[in-house]
């Protein structure tokens, strides 16, 4: 599945890429546009999203840095949907100890 995957990124890599590179422009337009009214939210799942695309091409690439760097942007992106989403630490605890919770029953 993943070679496939993988086949498919490379033969169309070019466009992938410009997609991707398309995807955070956009983002960061859309934050330099409307400011404070931003929804910062879907501004930081797009971006996460153009850096996981980005990261897949160069990885494949076997571009180092520019994988460091989208790598990067894929770390900050989390956070920044965390904040964002104003969840503390103690919501995401609980959150993911309700989703162990959900799962155990289903597989129960």
């Amino acid at each position: 599945m993943i070679s496939t995957l993988n086949s498919f990124v490379f033969k169309y890599i070019g466009a992938i890429e410009m997609l991707g590179v398309l995807m955070r422009i956009f983002s960061f337009s859309l934050v330099s546009w409307l400011g404070p009214d931003s929804p910062f939210l879907f501004v930081w799942a797009f971006n996460t999203t153009d850096a996981l695309i980005l990261s897949w091409c160069s990885l494949l690439k076997k571009d180092k840095a520019y994988t460091l760097l989208n790598v990067f942007w894929i770390m900050v992106g989390v956070v920044g949907m965390l904040r964002a989403s104003n969840l503390s630490l103690t919501g995401i605890q609980t959150g993911v100890m309700q989703l162990i919770t959900q799962i155990n029953t289903l597989v129960d």
